[in-house]
């Protein structure tokens, strides 16, 4: 997308479709008199009459229709009160104008960010909330029926009018736009069939993408994952015989290798139940149990293309969970890669014996903090609701920083205890070290407690997307299906790591 950096008046525009922010009183914001010479008098009397919809996510198109001008038509979006405007009320609303412009195909649009901004949002918040929220938006999920699967790519430049400074409003967006690209590639990633997105195909991505970034990246085959003594993801994978894969990327942004934050993502491209099978209506989903593999790639975009100060690597395990006569059974006893031993209890709990390896794995390669993010348990979707991302954690410092970002990118995250008598449950075993479903009474905690058993002192958080990694319908950022939930937030964190050590000396 072109950005024309330009338009200190309405008269300057080239854009066709100009997108307007209206506000339920009639006290509009500095340089409303100069848009009503651009547009006419007559939007004033349709503001009082309710012809222009001012309450909040409310959208009205019309004509522009004195003469002389580029612009065809002004998309009026309603901001209710400015006192209720929130980033996340203004990312949704933009999410709607997403959807509006892909109904238009409007091939280039302009904003006017100063009648958005809301004390303390101004023009560049403004712009990264528009370029987030109208990407989201605007998103479609790619489809192989016998018509054209070409995506929809109709916008092809943005201006905006404005008296600030127009390279940081510009640069604000940009940002924004890699956000919101970043989220439709996870999304992308969760919506694709699992005969299609297998382990090997998902490592391809992820090599991909450390070629485009200049990432490190170390790709782990079957044999080297046995000579490791990789049991937990080389137990799910047993009744597959599509081979899996671990996958490392290391984005270094310091010369020292240290204060590292390691993100690790389930990659689970399809989960039958194994032996513990899933009921028919429970398998229709199962291509997004790596989801969490998606959230993990799609910040590692993010952070390719902004290039943070801080240490990240990311650490992957992909395998599909299927049933055969070589299939992990329930009784069977499993050695992880940290060597610890596990009871198999139920072969539906796979996603956990797969991070327990992860997680090892990224402690290896020298992860000093560690998130895992996984489309874990269907107990967190009891316990939360398909809004609801839970966690677990065992530093409230660094669960504290990360909260801050969650807010800051509306995505909710709730915080669930974990106990000494739930590890107790978790290491209850006559044959092992760990059993890995001690009931379906708290099973979101028993599910991220099991991977915290291999973090050992490590700052860390659990992150079960379960109920929010997939829309069961079209929302206001976007169409059911994947949500690429997590993807804004982890990179917001990491970006701001820093600064949040620094505020808080627990972490």
């Amino acid at each position: 997308m072109n950005i024309t950096k330009k338009a200190k008046s309405f008269d300057q525009l080239t854009a066709e479709l100009l997108i307007v922010g209206v506000r339920r009183n009639s006290d509009q914001v500095k340089g409303w008199e100069q848009f009503v010479s651009f547009f006419g008098p007559s939007v004033e009397d349709w503001l009082k009459s309710g012809d222009i919809q001012t309450e909040q996510k409310k959208l009205t198109k019309l004509p522009v229709t004195t003469s002389n001008q580029n612009v065809k038509r002004v998309l009026f979006v309603g901001l209710g009160d400015q006192k209720t405007l929130t980033d996340k009320i203004l990312r949704e609303t933009f999410g709607l104008v997403g959807k509006e412009l892909k109904k238009l195909k409007a091939s280039n649009f302009a904003i006017w960010p100063e009648s958005f901004t809301a004390a303390p949002i101004d023009e560049n918040d403004i712009a990264f909330l528009s370029a987030e929220g109208i990407g989201m938006g605007y998103y479609t999920i790619p489809h192989y029926k016998t018509t054209s699967n070409e995506p929809d790519q109709y916008l092809e430049s943005v201006e905006f009018v404005t008296n600030s400074d127009i390279n940081e409003i510009v640069s604000s967006y940009q940002v924004g736009k890699v956000y919101a690209d970043s989220v439709n590639e996870a999304r992308s990633l969760v919506n694709q069939p699992p005969n299609i997105l297998t382990a090997p195909v998902l490592a391809d991505y992820a090599f991909e993408l450390a070629k485009q970034y200049d990432f490190e990246v170390e790709i782990l085959s079957k044999k080297e994952l046995e000579e490791l003594g990789m049991g937990g993801i080389l137990s799910v994978n047993q009744g597959s015989s599509i081979e899996p894969r671990m996958i490392t990327l290391k984005y270094k942004a310091t010369d020292e290798w240290d204060q590292v934050i390691g993100l690790v993502g389930k990659g689970v491209t399809y989960d039958t139940g194994g032996y513990s099978i899933k009921p028919k209506t429970g398998m229709v989903g199962m291509k997004g149990d790596m989801g969490g593999a998606a959230a993990v790639l799609g910040a590692m975009k993010i952070i390719g293309e902004l290039r943070p100060d801080q240490n990240v690597v990311a650490v992957i395990g992909a395998t599909d969970n299927m049933i055969s006569s070589d299939a992990m059974k329930p009784d069977d006893v499993i050695t992880t890669f940290s060597g610890k031993t596990v009871e198999v209890l139920n072969s539906d709990a796979e996603g956990r014996l797969v991070l327990a390896d992860a997680v090892t794995y990224a402690k290896q390669h020298g992860a000093n903090y560690l998130i895992d993010v996984a489309t874990l348990t269907g107990g967190v979707i009891t316990a939360l609701g398909f809004d609801k991302t839970g966690a677990l954690t065992n530093n409230e410092g660094f669960f504290d920083a990360f909260i801050e970002s969650s807010i800051e990118t509306g995505e909710f995250v709730w915080g669930m205890p974990l106990t000494e008598s739930d590890k107790k449950r978790i290491r209850k075993s006559d044959v092992a070290d760990l059993n890995n479903s001690p009931g379906s009474d708290g099973h979101m905690i028993f599910g991220g407690g099991f991977v915290g058993e291999f973090v050992g002192n490590t700052p860390w958080i659990h992150l079960d997307i379960a109920g929010t990694s997939d829309a069961k319908s079209a929302h206001d950022l976007g169409p059911k299906g994947g949500t690429g939930v997590m993807v804004r937030t982890l990179a917001t964190f990491i970006e701001r790591f820093k600064d949040l050590q620094q505020e808080r000396t627990s972490i």
